[in-house]
């Protein structure tokens, strides 16, 4: 039941919301306890006011049958109005005056020789009659009212001046209401609530159905369509339209599976161009074993394709090695060691390797260095391979008497490498490109054989790994610049 996200959200939707009702419902429970309580004793404090008032007049007008019909009209009023027992008791305990009255038997149970009811307990009068004041109390009037009721008793004294002219308190009025009486407009606040409670509820399930299902809906979908990515399929995109973070989730699946997509591919052209650079040797060094044992080639002859094998398997060398090392530097296993050097001084080095190729070629070499010395922190030997390959293929694709710059120069802390020539130049379209491995080598592969495709992929993750940045700038036909930049260092 619970393996889905759409259950699950369901359900805790749910728990969430039951939880919530509880709490509110139990403090809501509490309130009104205290709420109605206190606005009924209250209610009973103005009442006894009100009888203490006519009292005073009853006393004062005892003889006046019309004030002694109202003050029973009072008592009456005020037991109706509050639902209530009224007493007038004197100091002694005994009820002076009950409305409404009490039953027979209850009378016989406590009239004594005075004729008049009496408390049988003196804690039932004791505290209003010494002056503490309005006493309120909830129980079952120690044992009155039986000792499974529970009633709220509000006791107001009454004050009267005596003949000495001072104030005495010679009776008071007891208020009696049953709880069950007091609690009935809690428990109908209550019901209401309720009711409230059950239809929020249902309002609140569908609400959460609905929701929990939109949001489920795309991660379906999004689950389906990882199935198909991961059968080899990369042509299912998602169309989810949403600007929360499942939308974002699905912009991030389609970028991922485009990113695969181009993987593979990447991952099948580099298949089919490692084949082919392997096979094309391969197929040219058994054609001319397979001559020359053959007797087809002549004996005379068999040197100069010799020659052409061994360069053949020299090539077939250089492929593997550099596959070797790529697959090292994009693994994170290239290992650099990092000094001090002076980089102009490896631009010499370089510049020498390549003296016969620039003589052949009646190439222009221009070295412009800021400072006849700048140093930089980084692996000489790694650095020697980015330089030697760059003016390698500076020298490849420029033309016969063509012009070639390399330039250094500093830049904060940085050092800046630049090889400049004057070649073939590299189309907007393809600028992008040339560090995809084997790109230029199908480029060139008809003007130069010595080459493995792989030297700008190599350059590019040898600069990556010093944690610096290199860069092309190009235009067709008027030849390229790559600079690269290194980490300065004091000499």
């Amino acid at each position: 039941m619970f393996r889905t996200i759409f259950s699950k959200m369901v359900v805790m939707f749910i728990a969430v919301l039951l939880i919530g009702f509880l709490i509110t419902g139990g403090m809501l429970y509490i309130f009104l306890d205290n709420f109605v309580t206190k606005e009924k004793t209250a209610n009973l404090e103005k009442a006894a006011s009100i009888v203490n008032n006519s009292f005073r007049s009853y006393l004062e007008n005892r003889k006046n049958i019309i004030v002694q019909l109202y003050f029973e009209h009072i008592l009456e009023s005020m037991s109706e109005y509050t639902n209530s027992i009224i007493w007038i008791v004197d100091k002694t305990g005994h009820i002076y005056k009950s409305m409404p009255e009490m039953s027979d038997s209850t009378k016989k149970q406590y009239i004594d020789e005075t004729g008049y009811m009496k408390l049988p307990d003196e804690r039932q009068y004791k505290k209003v009659m010494s002056g503490q004041g309005t006493v309120k109390e909830i129980g079952n009037f120690y044992g009155f009212f039986g000792a499974n009721e529970s009633w709220l008793t509000v006791q107001v004294p009454f004050e009267y001046v005596n003949s000495n002219g001072e104030k005495d308190i010679i009776a008071a009025v007891f208020l009696h209401t049953p709880v069950p009486e007091v609690m009935r407009a809690r428990s109908s606040v209550f019901r209401f609530f309720i009711v409230s409670v059950i239809a929020a509820s249902a309002v609140s399930v569908i609400i959460a159905y609905v929701f929990s299902l939109r949001l489920s809906r795309p991660l379906k979908k999004i689950n389906a369509a990882a199935k198909i990515v991961a059968s080899g399929e990369f042509g299912k995109k998602l169309d989810i339209r949403s600007n929360d973070e499942i939308g974002q989730l699905a912009n991030s699946f389609n970028h991922m599976v485009a990113a695969l997509e181009n993987l593979e591919n990447m991952r099948r052209g580099f298949i089919a161009n490692v084949s082919h650079e392997l096979r094309t040797p391969m197929t040219s060094i058994r054609g001319f074993i397979d001559g020359i044992l053959d007797g087809i080639i002549p004996p005379e002859k068999q040197k100069e394709y010799l020659m052409i094998v061994r360069d053949e398997t020299d090539r077939l060398n250089r492929l593997v090695n550099d596959l070797l090392d790529l697959a090292k530097m994009e693994a994170g296993e290239l290992n650099l060691n990092f000094k001090i050097f002076n980089i102009n001084e490896l631009i010499r080095r370089c510049i020498i390797k390549f003296e016969n190729m620039i003589v052949k070629k009646e190439m222009q070499i221009e070295a412009i260095f800021e400072t006849e010395e700048m140093y930089v922190d980084a692996d000489s030997d790694a650095i020697e391979r980015v330089i030697y390959n760059l003016i390698h293929n500076a020298l490849k694709f420029t033309p016969q008497g063509g012009k070639i710059k390399i330039i250094t120069l500093y830049q904060k802390d940085k050092v800046l490498v630049s090889v400049e020539d004057n070649g073939i130049g590299i189309s907007s379209d393809e600028i992008d490109l040339i560090w995809e491995r084997f790109y230029k080598s199908d480029k060139s592969r008809g003007k130069d054989k010595s080459g493995t495709g792989l030297g700008l992929a190599i350059i590019k993750n040898i600069i990556n790994e010093h944690g610096q940045k290199i860069w092309v700038e190009s235009e067709l036909g008027k030849g390229s610049k790559f600079t690269f930049t290194l980490k300065r260092a004091s000499n």
